[in-house]
């Protein structure tokens, strides 16, 4: 957790740095849905957890660094995000909700369009457990790790410079469930899960 923390701050300091004088600093709003599955590699686990797509929100603030002429930008925003999942281990369908703090941190490339400029980007994004909504049931059985890294690809659009509309997909790197007991089995903890996630936005820059 430390390293990852220096990580962060080392990446957010360089996007500050390395921007030169005539860089374009701009600051906004950023909101919208994000639909999110797990993969397992244990069956038991699949079993226990409906891995298809759950649509959630997410919703915060964020910041730009541009060169205007060469079309290239960083972003990072400071986001809360909201994902579920559907459980129905006991025969009973209920959703496992977690909220969190999800920074992400992409490089930008915009097509220096007069109205309307296309943009592709890609970058890590670091997620931070808030609050874990699983069912009664389950405490005990299944618990989240605390913090999350991902990495993006996505693309989108900015419309007279200020609307930014964006899709990307993020692939989870590090295991996202610990599982002690599903029915009385015994679950290593080497078989844990990892998130997927679309995340559609709309951000105005100011």
């Amino acid at each position: 957790m430390k390293s990852l923390k220096k990580i962060l701050v080392v990446a957010l300091f360089a996007i500050v740095v390395a921007a030169p004088a005539s860089a374009q600093i701009r600051f906004g709003v950023k909101g919208g849905i994000l639909v999110n599955s797990m993969s397992f590699s244990n069956n038991i686990i699949d079993q226990a957890l409906d891995a298809q797509n759950r649509t959630g929100f997410t919703g915060g603030v964020m910041t730009e660094i541009g060169i205007p002429i060469v079309g290239l930008c960083a972003d990072a925003s400071l986001m809360y995000a909201h994902r579920s999942a559907k459980v129905d281990a006991t025969g009973n369908e209920e959703f496992a909700k977690r909220d969190y703090l999800e920074i992400p941190i992409n490089l930008k490339y915009k097509f220096n369009l007069p109205v309307i400029k296309p943009m592709i980007f890609t970058g890590p994004s670091f997620s931070f457990l808030l609050s874990d909504k699983s069912p009664k049931e389950f405490s005990g059985v299944f618990e989240y790790e605390k913090w999350e890294a991902a990495w993006n690809v996505g693309i989108g659009v900015e419309l007279l410079n200020h609307l930014q509309i964006s899709a990307s997909h993020a692939w989870g790197f590090n295991k996202l469930l610990k599982v002690s007991k599903i029915g009385g089995t015994t679950i290593s903890n080497d078989k844990d899960g990892k998130d997927k996630y679309w995340t559609i936005t709309a951000a105005y820059l100011f």
